[in-house]
């Protein structure tokens, strides 16, 4: 009952807003929901994959579901990556601009509706100019799951239509484990083509990688170009869970949870230990050179009460190689 006297007294607030002021409208609630309402693509070259997210949050006590998304221009496809949200959870509005099939500047808004019993709509806005004369193809550099140790490389054309003068100049990039390439291929007859090669770094750090490139170009008007690349790097060395919930456990009480840690090759696990040298944490590893290995990990309460939170290292070899630090979570209860 108290979870709907919260969301009342919400929506109560925006219809008093809405009598005061009319700019205001009874929906505030809905859009207070949303990170922005706007998002402005840019110059995109044509066929290059181009999309945008808005983060969505339930910031209410009572479910929300949303009911619909529609577009008012072809030039944007919208989807939703989860439609039902429980209080505290995300989802995200994707807007995807189809730059294989316009040309020039379009724009469209984007209407999202909540279902009953709560039923809102909130409209955002996408726009962008899709270029006539810059083709790349392909539209983006995917380069799938590698190993970090391995690296990766991928080509990338780009092919313009207009003035012999017309060049890339250079090529930028905010992530460090980038490195490109401009290899110029031809131009004549207001037609000029280059070759994009992209490398990914050995050692660049595991996980999922959703980036950008901008491309340069010496067009005063229209001087950027974003090229999207995504992947997925792959550790040598996992383990998991990185997040070890060990409950809630009473004062002299011990709970054992299981840590699991995997490589290609066979290693071995040299040390176990807690960041502040915690006693009440206890280990099982062995030394052999093994490609999977179960540690348990123990923890027995002392005397002191509260919610506590310690890191885990695990040095692996000759040190020479890192497994990210686990985090253990533990609730100390009379």
């Amino acid at each position: 009952m108290m979870r709907w006297v919260v969301l009342l007294a919400e929506l109560i607030l925006a219809a008093h807003a809405l009598l005061a002021c009319p700019a205001a409208t009874a929906q505030d609630w809905a859009v207070k929901m949303f990170n922005k309402l706007e998002h402005d693509f840019g110059d995109v070259a044509k066929g290059t994959a181009t999309e945008y997210r808005f983060q969505i949050k339930n910031l209410y006590l009572e479910d929300m579901r949303i009911k619909s998304v529609r577009a008012s221009c072809g030039c944007t496809t919208p989807s939703i990556t989860k439609e039902l949200l429980k209080s505290g959870e995300t989802s995200e509005l994707v807007a995807r601009f189809n730059t294989d099939r316009f040309e020039g500047q379009h724009g469209a808004t984007l209407t999202v509706r909540f279902a009953s019993p709560f039923p809102a709509e909130v409209r955002v806005k996408v726009k962008g100019y899709v270029r006539r004369d810059v083709v790349i193809h392909p539209g983006r550099i995917e380069f799938g799951s590698v190993e970090s140790e391995e690296g990766v490389e991928k080509r990338v054309r780009v092919y313009y239509a207009g003035r012999d003068s017309w060049e890339l100049t250079d090529v930028r990039s905010r992530n460090e484990h980038f490195e490109v390439e401009l290899i110029p291929l031809a131009r004549s007859d207001g037609r000029v083509n280059y070759e994009l090669l992209f490398r990914l770094k050995k050692n660049a750090p595991a996980g999922y990688i959703t980036d950008r490139l901008t491309l340069v170009t010496n067009d005063a008007n229209r001087k950027f170009i974003p090229l999207v690349v995504e992947g997925n790097v792959i550790a040598p060395l996992t383990v998991s869970p990185v997040s070890l919930q060990l409950g809630i456990v009473r004062p002299g009480e011990s709970v054992t949870k299981q840590l699991v840690v995997r490589g290609k090759a066979p290693f071995s696990i040299t040390k176990v230990d807690c960041s502040a040298g915690a006693e009440c944490f206890q280990f099982q590893t062995t030394e052999e050179p093994r490609t999977l290995h179960l540690i348990p990990v123990t923890f027995t309460a002392n005397s002191q009460i509260g919610k506590f939170v310690e890191r885990i290292q695990i040095v692996v070899d000759d040190g020479s190689r890192t497994l990210p630090d686990i985090v253990a979570h533990v609730e100390v209860r009379q």
